[in-house]
This record gives C-alpha cells, structure tokens and sequence, in this order.
C-alpha cells in the first residue's frame, strides 16, 4: 500500500521536518502526514498549473468546490447544508480568530477547552479577549468536556465565544450527540456563540463513533460556526485553504465583516484540491482509516509495553496524548528527543507532563519510533 512509502521531505523545507534538521530525530509532532496525497488530486493540481494563468479566483464563485463540499457534509456527516452557507477561509487558524473578532468586543472572554493546541490556545490573547480554559477530564476511560465548569464559567457575563475542537486535539475524543445537547444548552442559556474547529472530522478510527458537526445540532443551528478543511486527512495543509459553515445569515454577515482587509481569499490550487478530495477520493479516504487504525493499534500495544508512559481511547485523528508523568522525569519532550523521536511538547497544550505523538506516518517509522523509545 502506498501508505507504507517512505517519502524523502528533506529538501522540501517541509516545517514538520526543519525543525530537527541536521539530527538523529524523528519527527513526529506537527499534524501533518507523511503520506502523498492522493494520485486524483495531484493529476488536478499538475492540470491546473499547465493551463498557466493564476489570477484572481473569488472561492464563492468556484461553484465545483462548493458543490463538492455540500456533496461531502451530506454524505459523510448527513448534514444538508446550503451552498452559500460556506465562508471560504485560508486556514482554521485565521478563522477562529476571526470569530473572536466578529463576535467578541476587546475585554470579553473566550472560553477554550484544554489542552488544546496551541493556535487555538493563543487565539483570544491576540485578540485582546481573556481565555478561560475548560478543563478536559477523564472519565470512563476516555477524555471529555468538564461540563459543570462549562456551565459555571459560561454565566460570567464577558462570556460571549466557546471554541471548541472537535474531534479534541490533542486527546481524540468525539464529542457525542449527548454531549453536544449539553454544550447547546449551556450555549443557548447563556448566549454564548459556539465555534467548533472540526478539522479532524474525516479521521473518525473508532467505527462506534460517528461525527456531529455542530451547526447540524438541534440548538446551535443559529448560534455556531463550524470550521472544516480538507487538509488533514489528504494533507494539503500547505495549499491554504479551508471553509467555515455559518447556517445563521446574521452571524455570517457579522463573520465575513470581520475579515475584510486582511484575511486573504482561500488559495485557487486549494480549492482545486478541496473539491477534487471531496469528489474523487472516497475510497482513498476509507484505506488511509484502515492504516491509521492498524497504526493506532500498535501504539497502544506499544505504550502498555512501556512502564511510566500511558494512554486513554482515542477516537480520532492521527494523534496519541500519551502520559508520560509516570516516567519520573522533569521534562518528558527532552526525555523523548533524547532516545531520538521528537513529538510535540505537552507544555504547548497545556499539560508539560505530556507529549502528543503523530502516528500519520509509514509503519517502519512507527517501529522504528519505539524500538528507540524501548
């Protein structure tokens, strides 16, 4: 399969790997694969550049992609959106922090789920917006919203912005139905706006578990932004392109109005790509789960085999939080980096005690990884 394909990325100044150029360390924090992308979308991006002219493309008038998206969501997800519905955005990064500030004025307070990853951690400093984290609590064996927190700090009344990330990064829980019921009464009771980053929503590896986009949530139909992308599961990150679905024509006008002047139009080769992935890439999609289950697997069979590290469920995406506080150590990432693998450091997220390890990678690495850390 092509998945196990080592592919050479040290010439393409690739971000993931530069940061341990020139070391015996394997890369495995930032949350992008090591698989090619696939075959269909490459053939549409070398058929694009061919045709050579790149002016100015408006995404809402790329009608392929946005119909690809409305055929994705209704396929995938069972969510029947609207074509226009669709806010085209460079990224899910600039998109929360569009939110903040569309729906936030300088003093409120936004509340973030933690650990989260650390964009979406800094989003309300940049905004000058206090951040009021919402613990991430262990329950029945897997991670999930301290609700009583939730609702308590939803009353403050600066409280105006919930981001939440779902699938969770860096944990991979799946926020249930149940779970979100409770998120939109929380929501509705205390006007607060919901804008859910769910960008790992087509890397669902436990086949029980299905994913809720928020804004298709009885509650939150006119009270959420979902943000989505196709960038990590065909890893096509780099080509800057995303979408927020906004179903309420008033916080749609209020999110766009917020990113006049300086936030770009989502990239013409990106879009390209986007609706080629959602169009001609399914059973690309369905084998890239079977892999990433199969090395999911083996991570925890390898973390059970190694005293002082531990890990709960994960649900989805490509990444493993794993518990390294059993190990005795001051500083884990150093621990690791060390025995030459190099995840990304749990003090980004939140918890310095724990390291998030990217398993989006070639089996061999995967061993290889280990066979270090054992």
């Amino acid at each position: 399969m092509q998945f196990d394909d080592v592919i050479d990325r040290s010439s393409t100044f690739a971000f993931k790997w530069e940061k341990y150029k020139g070391t015996d360390i394997i890369p495995m924090w930032v949350a992008d694969t090591e698989f090619s992308s696939p075959q269909p979308i490459i053939d549409a991006l070398h058929e694009r550049v061919s045709h050579g002219l790149f002016g100015y493309t408006l995404p809402s008038q790329y009608t392929p992609a946005n119909d690809a998206v409305v055929r994705w969501l209704k396929d995938k997800h069972d969510w029947h959106i609207q074509a226009d519905w669709i806010v085209w955005t460079p990224g899910v990064v600039p998109a929360f922090n569009v939110a903040c500030k569309a729906y936030c004025q300088e003093g409120d307070a936004v509340m973030v789920q933690t650990p989260n990853y650390p964009p979406l951690r800094a989003a309300a400093g940049i905004n000058k917006l206090t951040r009021i984290e919402i613990d991430t609590i262990e329950q029945n064996g897997r991670w999930t919203l301290d609700f009583k927190q939730l609702a308590e700090q939803a009353q403050r009344p600066e409280c105006k912005l919930f981001i939440v990330c779902n699938p969770m990064n860096p944990v991979g829980s799946v926020l249930s139905e149940e779970d979100l019921a409770e998120v939109a009464r929380i929501c509705a009771e205390n006007d607060v706006t919901l804008c859910s980053d769910e960008i790992h929503c087509d890397l669902i590896l436990d086949e029980s578990k299905r994913h809720l986009p928020a804004g298709n949530i009885k509650g939150l139909e006119q009270r959420s932004v979902t943000l989505m992308a196709a960038s990590k599961t065909f890893n096509i990150a780099g080509l800057g392109t995303s979408f927020a679905i906004i179903p309420d024509a008033k916080l749609r006008k209020q999110f766009i109005a917020a990113t006049q002047g300086f936030v770009p139009w989502a990239n013409v080769m990106g879009l390209v790509a986007t609706e080629v992935a959602f169009t001609q890439c399914d059973e690309w999609h369905q084998q890239l789960l079977d892999y990433l289950r199969q090395n999911l697997a083996y991570i925890e069979q390898q973390v059970e085999q190694i005293d002082g590290l531990r890990m709960l469920k994960v649900d989805a995406t490509y990444l493993a939080w794993i518990d390294a506080s059993g190990l005795g150590v001051e500083n884990p990432q150093k621990y690791f980096e060390d025995k030459g693998v190099g995840p990304s450091p749990g003090v980004d997220f939140g918890n310095k005690q724990f390291v998030r390890i990217n398993f989006g990678c070639p089996k061999s690495m995967l061993k290889e990884a280990f066979a270090r850390l054992k």
